[in-house]
């Protein structure tokens, strides 16, 4: 039976975890968005779409014939997008691309997933028995790529979609060929390789089934009943239902299967975002990312704030594997739990929680010495002003001594001499405590320097961001200077990394510090005019550049720069 049996395409269904910020537009907006295009694009695929797709195929036996039914899946396809919310007011920030346009925090509220009823050959369904798991998979993947298009226009801003993961994919199945048979253990063990297929859609077909892949790929069927069979996998999940059961008994399939699946997958989601930003929040203190403490301490206590909310919901989920009395819905939720390895994400989130609040601590901690230091400096010297007193009653013993009678004043000149001394003292001991208090707040200053550099055909050295602020904007080269390094050699150094090339330094074209010219928060720059020492050729984007170019002035006077630099290019005499 092994190789004749084969199970006939019904429809599908995919998941898309996402964040959205509900202040700025309705969700179910989005979605009817989402559906347009995505019918629009597949109906119409151009060469580039089907590039990676086509690739893969050509490895497959019948790949002229499989890239032909590719293309009419796609202009066949049916898609029904909705927007489902699984979790309000859960305030997340996005530290890979924090600011907005108005450079305030980029914030979403809700999170939850866009759901996708797909069909393809919805009105010629003699034609669905073309469809095999290694043609399924393929679309899914250029709607992500669509859908990675689509998030970094400027108007999604406020939606964050998982492309990172693929597309959650759910198959459905309610006939086999050449005949509908009992899934036993036998026939189980017959049919394994056309199981394994089916199950495990984006694993790749292999002519090479072993028994090995077999235990992997399709030992865990949930199924309580020999007419249906239930597996669930961490990129897509496949269900066979006799068409007989399918009418009646699918929505039961939806609630306590495909649910539960892709609200366990969101949460999975929500946890890796979080687990991201505290990558991102430890790298940003230890590098020459500014921030202050206080505002990484803000940050990881709203991402703790976040993971109690998750936490509590997982909770609910454990409740209802205590209450619940039907089996086989508690073999589902255990199954999801231990498949999507929510408890390991967790318990990785908690270590990550501990070890940036024990640096933060320490920093704390050093932060503090040094301002006590300082501040025991300052006490002392008041309290030498305070036991100035002596300076009177010696003041008083010259007037004695030097008085020939009690009615003889003392020399003006002496008074003023004293007077000099105790002011010089005064103004010593303020100044010295205004200068730590100076300092003090000079620790939480950022200071960067950038570089201006023109090639021999004048053209200007840019380099496009890789971060944010401005992630994806054009900006002169440049970057945060360390400790103990001063800024001529934070300059060539930055040049280096991020472009590639060795640099000298004509002259300095002045300090900039204006407020607000930094999302960031209070960051100073100096900015150099330099030249290239070496070949323009080693010029390559490094570091925190995306890419380094050498851009021609006209160009540039039309581009709208990161920060102030195009104010440093025109005090340069650039622009």
């Amino acid at each position: 039976m092994e190789g004749n049996l084969q199970f006939i395409y019904r429809k599908e269904y995919w998941y898309v975890s996402a964040f959205i910020n509900t202040n700025e537009f309705i969700g179910e907006t989005k979605a009817e968005e989402i559906e347009a295009l995505l019918l629009k694009r597949l109906k119409d695929l151009s060469d580039n779409d089907l590039k990676k797709v086509f690739t893969f195929l050509e490895k497959t036996p019948y790949a002229e014939e499989k890239k032909d039914i590719l293309i009419e899946m796609a202009k066949s396809i049916s898609i029904e997008c909705d927007w489902e919310p699984f979790f309000q007011n859960f305030p997340y920030i996005d530290e890979d691309n924090p600011y907005t346009e108005d450079d305030k925090d980029l914030i979403y509220n809700t999170l939850g997933y866009f759901k996708f009823e797909v069909e393809y050959f919805k009105n010629e369904s003699f034609k669905k028995e073309k469809i095999k798991p290694d043609l399924i998979q393929q679309v899914p993947f250029i709607v992500l790529d669509i859908l990675k298009e689509f998030s970094k226009k400027k108007e999604n801003q406020y939606l964050l979609l998982d492309t990172d993961s693929p597309i959650y994919l759910f198959v459905i199945s309610t006939k086999t060929t050449p005949m509908e048979i009992q899934w036993d253990e036998e026939n189980v063990y017959k049919n394994r390789k056309v199981l394994g297929y089916w199950t495990q859609i984006y694993a790749g077909q292999w002519r090479d089934y072993s028994d090995d892949l077999f235990e992997r790929r399709v030992k865990k069927n949930l199924s309580n009943r020999l007419s249906e069979l239930h597996y669930i996998k961490r990129n897509s999940g496949f269900i066979y239902m006799a068409e007989r059961n399918y009418e009646s008994e699918f929505p039961y399939m939806i609630e306590h299967i495909l649910e539960p699946a892709t609200k366990i997958r969101a949460v999975l989601f929500a946890l890796m975002t979080i687990n991201h930003s505290l990558d991102v929040l430890f790298m940003k203190r230890y590098s020459d990312v500014f921030m202050s403490l206080e505002r990484i301490e803000d940050k990881t206590k709203n991402l703790r704030f976040l993971r109690g909310m998750i936490q509590t919901k997982m909770s609910l989920i454990y409740n209802e594997l205590d209450r619940n009395q039907r089996q086989h819905y508690k073999r589902i939720l255990t199954h999801l739990i231990r498949k999507f390895r929510i408890e390991e994400v967790i318990r990785r989130i908690n270590e990550k929680f501990t070890m940036l609040y024990d640096s933060l601590q320490e920093l704390y901690l050093k932060r503090s010495e040094e301002t006590q230091k300082r501040t025991k400096k300052a006490i002392y010297y008041l309290n030498v002003l305070f036991g100035l007193g002596f300076i009177v009653e010696f003041a008083n013993a010259i007037r004695v001594s030097f008085a020939i009678e009690e009615t003889v004043q003392p020399s003006p000149l002496l008074h003023t001499i004293l007077s000099i001394i105790l002011g010089a003292f005064v103004i010593i001991i303020v100044g010295y405590t205004i200068y730590v208090r100076i300092v003090s707040k000079a620790s939480e200053l950022g200071h960067t320097a950038d570089a201006v550099i023109q090639d021999d055909n004048q053209n200007v050295i840019l380099i496009k961001r890789k971060y944010a602020p401005y992630k994806g904007k054009y900006a002169l080269p440049g970057g945060f200077i360390k400790y103990n390094e001063d800024p001529e050699q934070a300059i060539i150094r930055e040049v280096r990394e991020e472009t590639g090339l060795a640099v000298e330094i004509i002259k300095k074209i002045g300090t900039y510090d204006q407020k607000g010219r930094d999302p960031r928060g209070r960051i100073v720059s100096t900015a150099y005019q330099c030249r290239i020492v070496k070949d323009v050729s080693r010029l390559k984007g490094g570091d925190d550049a995306i890419v380094a170019e050498a851009i021609e002035i006209d160009k540039i006077k039309l581009m709208d720069l990161a920060f102030d630099h195009k104010q440093i290019l025109k005090d340069a005499g650039v622009l």
